[in-house]
């Protein structure tokens, strides 16, 4: 199967989401036993919408509802699924962390670069903030990672003092909620979905029955 005709995965996610974190680790195990190439087909989705102001930053004191008791057994989650996948991980959630000005850098790289650059870039920022605690909001960490898979460091700079670039990825959590999506990771194949870190079988049985 050519590149041009590789099967493909939609997949909702947000970086500072755990479980897209681990979801994405369950994806890679069944992508290196498929004997076909299987691309994902990005989405942003922004979590912290709920709390999100008109100028785009994050007010920490709205009430989302979620409690210490959801954020213990949220943790507990996270640490079962470390287990199942073997996976590293230096924080368990990211409460603190926004995301929004890696997603539109990683939106930017999707549309502007080859997708093997922008699959480097978005495991990159997956591993600085999960596996390294790094902070992926900030615009320096951002660069730094860009510059690590081989995008020039100004793109990036440009990209996040880019209004169009911030309204394409605002316009694409919206068009998730319109799709229906109120959660991630989702996993999308033909029409059918899956949500959570799922085991790599379910991925398989989604995709594969799709095909």
């Amino acid at each position: 199967m050519s590149e041009a005709t590789s099967a493909s995965m939609t997949v909702y996610s947000d970086y500072v989401c755990p479980f897209c974190y681990l979801g994405r680790e369950s994806l890679s195990r069944y992508q290196a036993d498929r004997d076909e190439p299987l691309r994902i087909d990005w989405r942003p989705f922004d979590l912290r919408a709920g709390k999100r102001t008109a100028d785009g930053e994050i007010d920490h004191s709205v009430d989302n509802g979620k409690d210490d008791a959801y954020f213990e057994q949220a943790k507990e989650s996270v640490r079962r699924l470390q287990e199942e996948y073997d996976v590293e991980m230096t924080l368990a959630l990211a409460t603190e962390v926004d995301s929004l000005d890696a997603q539109v850098a990683s939106a930017y790289v999707s549309q502007e670069y080859p997708y093997e650059t922008w699959l480097a870039f978005d495991e990159a920022i997956f591993a600085a903030l999960w596996q390294e605690g790094r902070d992926i909001g900030s615009e320096d960490v951002l660069v730094d990672l860009a510059t690590n898979v081989g995008i020039d460091d100004d793109t990036i700079t440009a990209a996040l003092d880019d209004e169009a670039h911030r309204e394409t990825v605002t316009d694409a959590f919206t068009a998730a909620q319109q799709a229906g999506v109120t959660g991630v990771p989702t996993f999308v194949a033909d029409g059918h979905a899956a949500r959570g870190a799922v085991p790599p079988a379910q991925l398989r049985r989604l995709v594969e029955g799709a095909e």
